[in-house]
């Protein structure tokens, strides 16, 4: 199974990381999110992956024609321009970068990429969250109810402290308590390669008429994540995502 990754936004809302690159370029640990996500995929024996670029894509691009030059340790003969490597620490993944331009909306890079896909169901996700979803389960549940799409839903922590008040007295106070008032879209969808037909053209975005429709002819279920979850949109985001890394808690790390 094919996992394809939307990398081609602006990323406005942490412009102090990506005024100089693409979003799913921003580093955790010294390494991009883009990465954190395909080793997410890899730790379940997906490792087919195709990159939907667009802002920066010369950068993503660049990473990975260069990843195993970076990775591997070698010798260089200047004289003869020969290179022979002795060990080298590249993961067996096979990543297909395409260009979806500069403006295209979310739907129009999925369908973008339509021929790089094939016609087996396939996962779809966001280049900047990751969380430790059970991507087996996902597809798992994917294949047993026969709908054209799933979708990963998660319950984000809350912002601020809950107060539980009776008159002027506190009952109770939670130091931000998972919100559950409502589930979120998460990202890590599993796809027949059908629901593209529903995306019209650069201009869809896949969130809005593709979902709706799909929900609205019953070929939408949801496969429920009560696990951790974080997207990256904010400085704030990448610092925190930073801090569960450097202190060897980050719970989406579920490879070797």
């Amino acid at each position: 199974m094919k996992v394809v990754i939307l990398a081609g936004g602006l990323g406005t809302r942490i412009s102090e990381e990506t005024a100089l690159r693409p979003k799913p370029m921003v580093e955790i640990g010294g390494k991009p999110v883009l990465w954190h996500i395909m080793q997410i995929y890899a730790a379940h024996g997906l490792t087919e992956f195709v990159v939907c670029c667009g802002y920066r894509g010369y950068m993503i691009k660049e990473y990975f024609a260069n990843y195993f030059l970076h990775n591997s340790d070698i010798t260089v003969d200047l004289s003869t321009n020969a290179l022979e490597v002795h060990e080298r620490h590249t993961p067996p993944w096979k990543v297909t970068l395409i260009d979806t331009g500069q403006d295209t909306m979310t739907g129009g890079r999925l369908k973008r990429v339509r021929q790089f896909i094939g016609d087996e169901d396939f996962c779809f996700t966001y280049g900047d969250g990751v969380g430790d979803v059970d991507i087996s389960a996902a597809i798992r549940y994917h294949k047993s109810h026969g709908k054209l799409a799933t979708v990963t839903a998660s319950q984000p922590p809350g912002r601020f402290g809950a107060l539980k008040i009776e008159d002027d007295k506190v009952l109770s106070f939670k130091e931000k308590p998972v919100d559950e008032s409502g589930w979120i879209n998460a990202g890590f969808f599993v796809l027949s390669p059908k629901v593209i037909d529903y995306i019209a053209d650069d201009s869809t975005v896949w969130e809005q008429e593709p979902i709706e429709q799909l929900a609205q002819q019953d070929n939408l279920r949801v496969h429920f994540h009560r696990g951790f979850w974080q997207p990256m949109d904010t400085l704030r985001d990448k610092t925190n995502l930073e801090a569960l890394w450097q202190d060897g808690k980050a719970p989406w790390k579920k490879w070797d």
